[in-house]
C-alpha cells in the first residue's frame, strides 16, 4: 500500500482557485460578498483581491476589478497578456468589460450567475461577442460547489441578521 501523499499541482486551475477563494473568505469574514480573484501571470499570483464594495463604498469595487489594477500596476501596462483571472463567481458585465479590455489570455470562474453572470450565464462578453476587440479562453466550474456554498452561507446569514434586527 503507497501511504505518500498526492502531489499537490501548483500550477493547476484547483490550486489557484483555491487561493481566489482564500481571498473569498475575507470578504466574507468582512461581511462583504463573499467574491475573491486571483491573477496568475506566467504560473504566479501576480495579484489578489476579495470585494470590497462596502468597505470601500465603491460599486466598482469588485473582486474582479481590484485584482485587475493590481495586476496592471504589478506588470506595469494595462494589457495583461499571458495572464488568467481566477474567481469565484462568474464575472457580472461590469468586470467582463473590464477583463475585455485587460486582455487576459483566461478566465476561470467558480460558480455560474444565470442572471447576471458576463462570461457565459446571462450573456457572454468574453468569447462570443465578435464586435470586441478581444477573447478570453473561458473555464467555468472549477471549485464552484464551495465558491457557491460559501456565497449561500453569507446571505443566509445576511437575511438571519436582517430578520433579527426587525424582531428587536
Amino acid at each position: 500500500m503507497d501511504d505518500t501523499l498526492p502531489i499537490i499541482d501548483l500550477r493547476s486551475d484547483e490550486h489557484f482557485m483555491e487561493q481566489a477563494l482564500r481571498e473569498a473568505r475575507k470578504a466574507f469574514a468582512a461581511e462583504e460578498v463573499p467574491i475573491g480573484a486571483v491573477v496568475v501571470h506566467e504560473g504566479r499570483i501576480i495579484a489578489r483581491a476579495w470585494n470590497q464594495v462596502e468597505t470601500l463604498r465603491d460599486a466598482t469595487a469588485h473582486a474582479e476589478m481590484l485584482a485587475l489594477t493590481a495586476a496592471q500596476q504589478a506588470i506595469g501596462d494595462w494589457r495583461l497578456e499571458r495572464c488568467t483571472l481566477y474567481v469565484t463567481k462568474e464575472p457580472c458585465p461590469m468586470c467582463a468589460g473590464a477583463i475585455v479590455h485587460c486582455r487576459p489570455d483566461r478566465v476561470v470562474f467558480g460558480c455560474p450567475d444565470a442572471k447576471a453572470g458576463a462570461a457565459g450565464g446571462w450573456i457572454n462578453l468574453l468569447d462570443a461577442n465578435p464586435p470586441l476587440n478581444h477573447r478570453c479562453e473561458v473555464v467555468s466550474g472549477v471549485l464552484a460547489e464551495p465558491s457557491l456554498a460559501l456565497i449561500q452561507k453569507f446571505f443566509r446569514e445576511a437575511r438571519e441578521r436582517k430578520k433579527a434586527e426587525r424582531e428587536d
